[in-house]
């Protein structure tokens, strides 16, 4: 199984400090899954202009085909002006419009502000589930006064975020073995 923890933002600490935890829980919890920091920080993704994600080139094609073969990925996400950021959106308008069938996604979301979960519920999961991601239902919001020099100081979001892979890991073996029963069924 490949995870890829996907860090939509290029400005900021919390999102990345969440993403690198979950990415430490991983490894803890599941030492035989595959995990892979994606942090658009680190990367140069050109805009989307509605090519085949196949035809960009450099860091645009490499961060594309990360996704692309993923079995799930945790998403991670700052809330800017009531919104995603542009980071992130981008990245879902470089993806074929069907990109995340087959895959479960998972989402952490770090805001200023409490009433930020509707974008989580408003844009966030209604965009997954048009691009057809097997979406793990409890998200993680985390806000800014669980945060401490760029560590999560409060501990019901490290148990939640504990049990955010959990859930990812078990939804994306449970798909799993349920597309190999059904493929099984036609004999190829």
């Amino acid at each position: 199984m490949k995870i890829v923890a996907l860090s939509g933002s290029k400005v900021g600490s919390k999102t990345r400090t969440a993403i690198d935890y979950t990415i430490k829980t991983v490894g803890e919890q599941y030492p035989k899954v595959e995990v892979e920091l994606v942090d658009l920080a680190d990367y140069d993704v050109v805009f989307s202009d509605g090519r085949d994600y196949r035809e960009y080139q450099g860091d645009t094609k490499l961060v594309a085909e990360k996704i692309m073969e993923a079995d799930a990925i945790v998403m991670g996400t700052p809330i800017f002006q009531a919104s995603i950021p542009a980071t992130l959106k981008n990245i879902f308008d470089l993806l074929p419009e069907k990109a995340f069938r087959e895959k479960v996604v998972s989402m952490i979301v770090t805001a200023g502000s409490p009433k930020h979960y509707l974008i989580v519920e408003q844009q966030l999961k209604p965009i997954l589930s048009y691009m057809k991601a097997q979406i793990v239902p409890i998200y993680v919001f985390i806000e800014e006064k669980d945060f401490y020099r760029k560590e999560i100081v409060n501990d019901d979001i490290i148990f939640r975020i504990q049990r955010l892979v959990e859930d990812t890991v078990v939804l994306t073996e449970t798909y799993g073995k349920i597309r190999k029963a059904k493929e099984e069924v036609y004999g190829f």
